[in-house]
């Protein structure tokens, strides 16, 4: 059975290739992103989320969302594009997707949530729906010594945000299962120019260790997010699944388990 997708980031790497896969699967998708897609906004500031949701709805129900959004760039872009361009677009569609007979939403985080580096002054302004907060805390992460990542400190909020909403009443109680998918490496645009040089990549894969095929590619965690918002995925709710050849099992081995 046909359904209606909303998938950001549809204009390259995991989103594009989500949406590809989608449509290939006859599915309807609904694209966002800065330029290119069926619908233009830029999730990094409030107007542009405000204006996401507005043409969203217009366009009528909505089955899944899929939001794959997400930049790595200096300054406060960061977390207003990967952690309030993602929250406050899922929070606006809510209503829509509670009115579906099968809705679901699905979240890109990333394997750096669970890097030490991340700042607790973003992550906690973020979690508290303060965007003013957090974009004072990106400079003082910047500023200290050694730096502090937004990058990372982003992709743990979100992760936290998942797993602290998809139990309420909100999502679980409306019936609309609630989870994020935490790539390892990627060959994306953010990361292409690491993969591409030796002695980056070298580094990059000590950080993310990845023993099962290496880097993978858009489509590989596009396979996951499509099954995430489709009609089989009837109860895993509040996870975060690493797509990371083996990296979050290299460096936190038992860890919970124990």
């Amino acid at each position: 059975m046909s359904r209606t997708v909303v998938v950001t980031g549809s204009g390259s790497g995991i989103g594009r290739a989500t949406a590809e896969r989608l449509a290939d699967a006859g599915h309807t998708v609904a694209g966002v992103d800065l330029q290119g897609a069926e619908i233009e906004a830029d999730l990094g500031t409030p107007e542009g989320r405000a204006a996401a949701v507005s043409a969203i709805a217009a366009g009528g129900e909505v089955d899944a969302v899929v939001c794959c959004a997400g930049v790595e760039a200096k300054g406060d872009v960061t977390v207003r594009v990967n952690y309030f361009g993602v929250v406050e677009l899922l929070e606006g569609l809510q209503p829509l997707l509670a009115a579906g007979d099968a809705p679901r939403a699905a979240v890109v985080a990333s394997f750096a949530a669970i890097h030490p580096a991340f700042d607790a002054g973003i992550v906690d302004a973020c979690l508290a729906g303060d965007e003013a907060a957090a974009v004072e805390a990106c400079r003082a992460a910047a500023d200290a010594e050694p730096p502090r990542s937004v990058y990372a400190s982003s992709k743990r909020a979100l992760v936290r945000w998942v797993r602290r909403s998809a139990p309420t009443e909100r999502w679980a109680g409306a019936g609309i299962p609630l989870n994020a998918v935490a790539p390892g490496v990627v060959a994306t645009p953010m990361t292409q120019y690491r993969l591409d040089d030796p002695s980056r990549r070298e580094a990059l894969l000590g950080v993310v260790p990845m023993p099962l095929h290496g880097p993978g590619e858009p489509e590989h965690v596009a396979a996951l997010l499509t099954w995430l918002a489709g009609r089989e995925n009837v109860l895993v709710t509040g996870q975060v699944v690493f797509v990371d050849g083996g990296a979050d099992a290299v460096l936190r081995g038992e860890e919970g388990w124990t």
